[in-house]
């Protein structure tokens, strides 16, 4: 059982930068790989990007690549988002997630077995 709690969600600017936070319990953290997906209002979920359990070989949606930076703290049980350059389409509850499937960093919702609460971004214009 992993339980995650995100947090640094907030209101910025268009062109700032916010780091989002996803803290585990759990003794087997880094077992996980772990991803960031988000939701706006009235849209489905959609997946950010994803970390293996060593933090090597990120994957990221192309709509975020050279602006995100996914990465991960294995000691302190701790995935982070860095988002720079934000937009208003980057607005959206933000959710980490964990997966089993570790070697495969999956890109999906049905590939992550333990889901955060959401922090909200808003990026004003």
């Amino acid at each position: 059982q992993v339980q995650l709690v995100e947090t640094g969600g907030g209101l910025v600017q268009t062109g700032g930068s916010l780091r989002l936070s996803c803290a585990a319990s759990g003794r087997t953290f880094s077992r996980y790989a772990m991803g960031w997906f988000r939701q706006a209002t009235g849209k489905e979920r959609e997946f950010v990007a994803a970390i293996s359990w060593s933090g090597s070989t990120p994957r990221y949606a192309d709509s975020v690549k050279g602006r995100f930076t996914i990465s991960r703290d294995n000691a302190k049980n701790t995935v982070y988002l860095q988002m720079n350059s934000l937009k208003p389409d980057d607005t959206a509850v933000y959710y980490c997630a964990a997966s089993a499937a570790s070697a495969l960093l999956p890109n999906n919702i049905a590939g992550y077995d333990y889901w955060g609460q959401g922090t909200q971004v808003t990026v004003s214009s």
